[in-house]
């Protein structure tokens, strides 16, 4: 694992993060030329036929985590969903990830259980309660590279100007990078980032409550990271089923050779040479 996030920040660049949901989508955003990866939470979950609401256990995300960082040379930010527990908990799931090789875990303040960020019935804590896992994450980090991102579902629950309010409490507290989820507007990203005077990211998920601004627009409105965390996972998930649709109707991927990737690509990416051939 080499190179870190706030160097990237600080050049003043807008990372687009996309979501990598196991190892080989990890080495398929590296390949693309991304700077970073997502370990997606809603990816996770759901490549393991959960949905996204907090049911995998830390040792469930760092296991799988683990293998998608050892994987890459690019830095990973690592969705933690609310902690994994209290305050104690947060700072032991900093730790964690940070012993694992992450750069960045994200946290929300989201009532466990939590729901996706896009859909309706989230729930928040009080604003005192999260700052104290802020604290305890940036008590727990070793490194000062490490970043501790802060998401805030406060705009679907309370309102904008609760959301404005959280978002400065959060950096006060310590955390690195402001995260407001579900934001519906160019002016709201706008106005957020007028009054919110820290770095701050964007989901840029689709079929959800943002519309679809490019990573230009974001950079115009203030935003340092887009994170695409689940456009992987969709694309993978939508071909895989025109796939077998294929073999079940014809009986033969014959047809389909040309929507695959080769043997050839899939060892090229693994960096197969040496293993293919008998020892």
């Amino acid at each position: 694992m080499s190179g870190g996030l706030k160097g990237l920040i600080r050049r003043g660049e807008t990372l687009i993060v996309p979501g990598a949901f196991d190892a080989a989508s990890a080495m398929l955003i590296e390949k693309a030329g991304f700077k970073a990866f997502y370990v997606s939470g809603a990816g996770v979950s759901n490549s393991n036929g959960l949905p996204d609401a907090g049911l995998l256990s830390r040792d469930d995300v760092a296991r799988l985590a683990s293998y998608m960082i050892k994987a890459v040379d690019i830095p990973a930010i690592v969705d933690c969903d609310t902690g994994f527990g209290g305050p104690e908990d947060t700072g032991g799931t900093v730790a964690l990830f940070e012993e694992l090789g992450a750069r960045a875990v994200q946290i929300e303040d989201q009532r466990y259980p939590k729901r996706c960020g896009h859909l309706p019935g989230k729930e928040v804590v009080a604003p005192e309660e999260f700052v104290e896992k802020i604290e305890a994450a940036v008590r727990a980090r070793k490194s000062g590279e490490f970043l501790i991102i802060a998401r805030t579902d406060a705009y679907a629950v309370e309102g904008m100007e609760a959301a404005i309010e959280r978002g400065r409490i959060y950096a006060e507290a310590g955390a690195d990078i402001i995260f407001p989820e579900a934001l519906t507007t160019r002016d709201e990203f706008e106005y957020y980032a007028s009054e919110v005077r820290a770095p701050l990211m964007a989901n840029m998920t689709e079929f959800g409550k943002t519309p679809y601004f490019t990573v230009d627009e974001f950079k115009e409105l203030g935003y340092s990271i887009v994170i695409f965390p689940m456009t992987a996972f969709r694309a993978a998930m939508k071909a895989m089923e025109a796939a077998l649709f294929e073999i079940r109707d014809k009986g033969t991927q014959e047809g389909i050779l040309g929507k695959l990737q080769t043997r050839a690509e899939l060892y090229e990416l693994l960096k197969y040479r040496g293993f293919e051939e008998p020892r």
